[in-house]
């Protein structure tokens, strides 16, 4: 049953949890962490059974939307049986979709698995079909591997949503080679804006980052565009193509604050909650759940306590030419 919902100081009731499983990945894309990259020690990680019992009770809490991120979630070990344990709140009813963001690597050796265990779509991170620009960006991925995986996904019935990041003088040139791909197999893609987060050694954020202004204005000059009133429960906006007949969605931070509609909060590998991905403040869950095995009362409390103290938004800022708002924390950490 359901106890009173969470509600944050501006009235938005929270019911989309992130929850991340692991900080390690095996790629190193050049946005997201540096390549020789020092990850948590095992002790440091939520168990499994951890996960289970805070995603539980914030399931119990009214969140009915949970997406599992790292890192690369499916490179935790066992972390199927995490993903079927959460099948349990799906057959209530209490959960409404569970899902999962991936950079593809693994999804032809957990399609079937996952699709089994009650997830229906799955966000794949894919910014290029280029595989030198592929292996250049990600480092350590190789792009064949990815588009087996989505084969794999998609041949398991599993919906399939592309996640690009908009790297200016890497992928701009691939707009509509991506697009057409994306419709050609009945997928929808999404842009997302390079985010100011971790450093990530050499690599300049400023001269990546392509605004998705520029991006909408380019589908304007050679589609007909049609702006869509509908969300998804995330901060992406949508336009339909008419040509295609696909959806677009449009990830800004930077170029347009979403926040005003904002139902989710993130929680990190090791049991931190960030009310805001980009704000610095955090509740520790880990405590409560490892100083009080027998109880979920004070796991309770400090979410509420989190939740009270949610922010209007966040402060991600590159008009002026610096990277205002930037997270020390690398991405990997807090979750995609």
């Amino acid at each position: 049953m359901i106890q009173s919902r969470l509600i944050d100081p501006f009235s938005r009731t929270i019911n989309y949890l992130r929850v991340s499983v692991t900080d390690r990945c095996d790629f190193r894309c050049v946005y997201c962490m540096s390549e020789n990259m020092t990850f948590l020690p095992k002790k440091d990680l939520l168990a499994l059974e951890e996960l289970d019992r805070l995603c539980t009770t914030f399931i119990r809490l009214g969140v009915q939307k949970l997406r599992i991120t790292g890192g690369e979630p499916l490179v935790r070990k066992n972390i199927l049986e995490f993903f079927r344990s959460m099948t349990r709140h799906l057959e209530t009813g209490m959960l409404n979709e569970l899902t999962l963001t991936t950079n593809g690597s693994q999804l032809a050796r957990f399609a079937k698995d996952l699709f089994d265990a009650g997830v229906r779509r799955v966000n794949i991170s894919l910014d290029t079909l280029n595989d030198i620009k592929f292996a250049k960006i990600t480092r350590w991925g190789r792009l064949n591997q990815v588009l087996e995986g989505i084969d794999t996904a998609q041949a398991q019935g599993l919906k399939i949503k592309i996640n690009a990041v908009a790297l200016k003088g890497v992928n701009d040139d691939e707009l509509f080679l991506l697009t057409e791909w994306c419709a050609d197999r009945d997928m929808t893609l999404t842009w997302i804006e390079v985010m100011p987060m971790g450093d990530i050694g050499n690599e300049q954020r400023l001269s990546q980052y392509w605004s998705l202004k520029d991006v909408r204005s380019l589908y304007k000059k050679h589609y007909t565009v049609t702006d869509l009133i509908e969300r998804t429960g995330g901060p992406a906006r949508y336009i339909r193509l008419e040509e295609t007949g696909q959806k677009i969605g449009f990830i800004t931070p930077l170029s347009h604050n979403f926040c005003e509609s904002c139902n989710r909060v993130r929680v990190t590998c090791t049991g931190e909650l960030y009310m805001c991905l980009g704000q610095e403040d955090m509740v520790d869950l880990r405590k409560p759940l490892r100083d009080f095995p027998n109880t979920n009362i004070p796991l309770e409390d400090a979410i509420r306590l989190a939740i009270d103290q949610k922010p209007k938004g966040h402060d991600f800022d590159y008009s002026r030419q610096r990277l205002d708002g930037q997270m020390a924390r690398h991405m990997s950490h807090t979750g995609g």
